[in-house]
């Protein structure tokens, strides 16, 4: 269960200044309650693989909710000036903002579903100038935990069942970013954190060993063990790898028998360098002959899902998974590349007009209408294809999708699979609709999701492609769109 939500909460000026820009402009033309929609995507999949992990949420959840600004943030953007020395913000904007609380709609995917490129994980539906306010902070929240709970994700899958402990604060992006990694990482799949506040703030247990320093302070490494067995006894896991790591098992077993004669029992090892495969392999084995079968190995060291799936393969002993600095800095891959484009305009009381973003890179052009996505699945429940389509243009019965990369590729799955919508209501005209979930059930959401999907989609290397379709029609009035504002065709609102 998550706690204490509300001391971490997202501060209004965590913005880009181009955000601000764009509401005073907007404010100024009389065009600032315009009703707009957006949608926040990624274009590309992370670290080459098959799927992602949506998460983060929850914390959007609570910036939207506590979205303020306060006198001495005006007093702030007041300082402000433009090329000719004079204020950048007049009074009337900056009266505007300590006046502002987040006004609009917002449908979502619930954080633990998995979810594919081009595929909306957040819809903003409102006032213009408010959808513009909310687009960095709602970029940097979902982008880097949805970065993180993927990497997780991957990691546990490659250590097959095997607990994955983070441990990676001490290398992270700084103290939010240590936090926010544990929190997706949980999410994820890993069974616990070494980062306290995590642990107090969102509940995810914590766990650790100690470190070489300990080993280090005493004249001999079994006066170390000792020391820290007698003053953790239910809690005894020590690190062996300090000076010899086989006469480091050696040392943790007299350790071990002196916890039993103390009614407690050796936890666990852990080995942080060298080879670890080999090393497991006989730490294990001496642990057995010694009697101490339930003691587990843990293992540590700069590991990611390669390095663990690798040792897997060549039988490793390790039953629990230290992953630090390559999980909480995503290490292969720095950010998601989320993106939230203006997909539809309209006036108060008028039609939506639907907006296009055309560009030369076609991965660049976006979407019109306001989308959602609909799932589909076969007689077993697993996830078979997605289809994004325009709520205002309802898809035919035969529920044709394209897709985007060849649009003769086309696939119909409507009359003969079960479907759901991805997205939910999370805001109707900024109230909170939406109840968050305890962390632990978006944690089994991911568990439960990521079983659903064909073990060739959850391949670490040259994973199959998930089918992501765009419904016929919608497909062709985005083509007409970009064809009209290329000079061809008629224009249907598109820019």
């Amino acid at each position: 269960m998550e706690r204490d939500a509300g001391a971490c909460v997202t501060p209004g000026m965590l913005t880009d200044l181009y955000q601000l820009t764009m509401a005073h402009a907007y404010r100024d033309a009389g065009v600032a309650d315009t009703e707009a929609c957006f949608h926040l995507y990624f274009r590309g999949n992370p670290f080459d693989g098959g799927y992602s992990v949506a998460c983060g949420l929850a914390q959007a959840v609570e910036y939207l909710e506590h979205l303020s600004f306060t006198a001495a943030d005006t007093a702030y953007l007041g300082t402000l000036t433009g090329n000719d020395g004079a204020p950048l913000f007049p009074q009337g904007f900056l009266t505007w903002l300590e006046g502002f609380r987040f006004d609009a709609d917002v449908l979502a995917v619930p954080e633990g579903t998995v979810v594919f490129p081009g595929e909306p994980l957040l819809r903003v539906t409102g006032p213009i100038a408010t959808c513009q306010i909310v687009e960095t902070a709602l970029l940097n929240i979902i982008n880097f935990q949805t970065l993180v709970a993927t990497k997780a994700a991957r990691v546990c899958r490659a250590a097959e069942g095997d607990p994955v402990l983070e441990f990676g604060l001490r290398r992270a992006q700084g103290p939010d970013g240590g936090l926010s990694a544990g929190r997706a990482a949980y999410v994820g799949g890993c069974v616990g954190t070494s980062n306290v506040l995590t642990g107090q703030r969102y509940g995810v247990p914590v766990g650790g060993t100690h470190a070489h320093s300990l080993v280090m302070l005493f004249d001999t490494e079994l006066e170390a063990f000792l020391a820290y067995a007698e003053a953790m006894p239910n809690n005894a896991v020590l690190l062996v790898d300090t000076y010899d790591t086989l006469e480091g098992v050696r040392n943790a077993v007299r350790a071990g028998e002196r916890l039993r004669e103390m009614g407690h029992d050796l936890a666990g090892i852990r080995i942080d360098s060298g080879d670890l495969a080999w090393f497991s392999i006989h730490a294990r084995e001496m642990l057995d002959e010694a009697g101490f079968t339930a003691t587990r190995i843990y293992a540590s060291n700069e590991l990611d899902e390669h390095t663990i799936e690798s040792l897997k393969e060549q039988g490793a002993a390790i039953d629990v998974w230290g992953v630090g600095t390559k999980l909480v800095t995503a290490y292969d891959q720095p950010a998601l590349g989320g993106v939230y484009k203006l997909s539809a305009v309209r006036e108060s009381g008028g039609v939506w007009q639907p907006r296009v973003k055309v560009s030369e890179q076609a991965a660049k052009v976006t979407t019109p209408g306001l989308l959602r996505v609909r799932r589909y699945s076969d007689d077993e429940g697993m996830f078979i294809g997605d289809m994004i389509y325009d709520e205002l243009v309802p898809p035919a019965d035969e529920c044709v999708m394209v897709d985007p990369a060849d649009a003769t590729r086309r696939t119909s799955y409507c009359g003969a699979h079960s479907a759901e919508e991805l997205l939910v209501p999370v805001f109707e005209g900024g109230a909170r609709v939406y109840g968050i979930p305890p962390l632990m059930e978006s944690r089994q959401r991911a568990l439960a999701q990521l079983s659903r999907l064909d073990p060739s989609h959850l391949r670490l290397l040259n994973p199959h492609v998930y089918k992501v379709g765009m419904e016929l029609g919608l497909y062709e009035r985005k083509t007409a769109l970009i064809l009209a504002s290329r000079g061809f065709g008629t224009d249907e609102g598109g820019r």
